[in-house]
């Protein structure tokens, strides 16, 4: 789980994100990473009804904070992360969902 600090929680946060920040595209999720400074790092996700039901969704979002939780110590500080699930995600385990997100956490928020 991500601790409070570690979130995104203001809707103009995710635009400016999503609009200027660095995009690393995934097989499942496209990635945007922004910001900079002392703070802590901080994640939020994306996950719209073209991925599925609630539940479905539910377990998308779930997935990913675990997969940002695991990686949180290599992005660097005041990064801010906002990750879209794509529609593809909904069908795709655990493993593949933390390569993406890995992988693309590596290029640009290390």
């Amino acid at each position: 789980m991500l601790a409070k600090p570690n979130r995104l929680t203001r809707g103009s946060d995710y635009k400016a994100i999503v609009r200027r920040g660095a995009r690393c595209a995934g097989t499942h999720t496209v990635t945007y990473v922004g910001g900079g400074g002392d703070a802590p790092a901080r994640f939020g996700f994306i996950v719209s009804r073209q991925v599925g039901s609630a539940v479905t969704r539910n377990l998308v979002r779930r997935r990913l904070k675990a997969v940002c939780a695991e990686a949180l110590e290599g992005v660097r500080p005041g990064a801010d992360v906002v990750i879209r699930a794509l529609p593809g995600s909904a069908t795709a385990d655990f493993s593949e969902l933390r390569d993406d997100v890995v992988r693309c956490l590596k290029r640009r928020a290390a």
